[in-house]
């Protein structure tokens, strides 16, 4: 399917050479004030209330989903389109969801009765469900090995086969895990233990915790993953900070001030930035430039709308924007710039 960019367009007329001057003016104006992401468009939700959490994608549709936590549902935006053409209801706190390919089918992990609901992606027809008891929280595809992982309860990974599908082992942790990523280049998975206030080190292929970094900070929730300078990247709540580790010794690399209450984090590679998003109602853009990180941008969005999703394929930053009185629930959606 040929992958459909996303563009406002904005027509100018003007009447008579004087206006040229002008436009010359106002094009340079623009330029010398571009920002470096760009509020492309809106796209209502519907009447979704309370909390919204994470949200994936599904490249073969174009589609966006969107866990709308207080509302015991997952919206399923058509990108295309941009609105939304589904919605997946009767489910308990929807925290996590995931698309996995290899059997086309999205993963729901439902905070309220720890279950991991399978829907299959072509109709979105309930087609499994896996029991994990307690908080079923934050879901990762490792397409490498075909295994599925959620984080639950008072601390575990639960390892899924998708092509059964079903729980095949657990990895036990310290707490109760919020985000946490799978490193391509060495095996590992990185896991934030905020009660704990450290990052545990799992080897995957042994199923096990091989390591733990104490953090000086605390809220370490949103993380992810450079592989390029293989450091991983991890936003606090206690005091707002972002800080930057190297995979190798968890040695601290960088760190600076972020925006409050971040619940998600990007690497945006391809301009060599990080995004993150947070409910105090800004997303912090960081350069990681050679002479090390810095902030270029604290972009003002809404409050409460701390859980997005960057799309490098659509080269898109998707923003959940939680109802407030007068203002229903949407996604947003940003463009980086250039």
């Amino acid at each position: 399917m040929t992958m459909r960019r996303f563009r406002t367009c904005f027509d100018l007329l003007f009447i008579g050479a004087a206006a040229l001057p002008f436009v010359a003016w106002s094009q340079g104006a623009q330029a010398a004030e571009a920002l470096p992401l760009e509020l492309e468009a809106k796209i209502a939700l519907g009447a979704v209330k309370g909390r919204i959490d994470h949200l994936a994608f599904d490249p073969k549709r174009q589609r966006l989903f969107v866990a709308e936590l207080g509302n015991d549902s997952v919206g399923v935006v058509d990108l295309a389109e941009r609105k939304v053409m589904h919605v997946i209801s009767g489910l308990s706190e929807p925290q996590g969801v995931a698309y996995v390919p290899s059997s086309d089918a999205l993963y729901v992990a439902n905070g309220g009765d720890g279950s991991v609901r399978l829907f299959r992606a072509r109709d979105y027809a309930a087609v499994g469900r896996i029991d994990l008891k307690d908080d079923a929280d934050n879901v990762r595809v490792d397409a490498a090995t075909d295994r599925v992982f959620v984080g639950y309860g008072s601390g575990a990974l639960a390892a899924i086969d998708p092509a059964r599908p079903g729980k095949i082992a657990d990895i036990p942790l310290r707490a109760h895990p919020e985000s946490f990523q799978l490193a391509g280049s060495s095996g590992q998975i990185f896991v934030n233990l905020p009660r704990m206030r450290e990052i545990a080190v799992v080897d995957r292929a042994a199923g096990r915790q091989v390591a733990t970094w104490p953090m000086n900070s605390g809220g370490n929730f949103p993380m992810a993953l450079d592989e390029e300078t293989q450091e991983v990247l991890v936003v606090f709540r206690s005091p707002p900070g972002l800080g930057a580790f190297s995979m190798r010794q968890g040695a601290a690399v960088a760190s600076l001030e972020a925006c409050g209450d971040a619940d998600d984090l990007f690497v945006d590679a391809k301009r060599r930035r990080v995004y993150v998003s947070c409910g105090a109602g800004f997303i912090d853009v960081f350069d990681m430039g050679r002479d090390g990180y810095r902030r270029i941008e604290r972009l003002p969005t809404a409050s409460g709308a701390r859980t997005s999703f960057f799309v490098p394929e659509l080269d898109r930053l998707f923003l959940a924007v939680p109802a407030t009185s007068g203002q229903p629930a949407e996604v947003w959606v940003f463009r980086p710039v250039p």
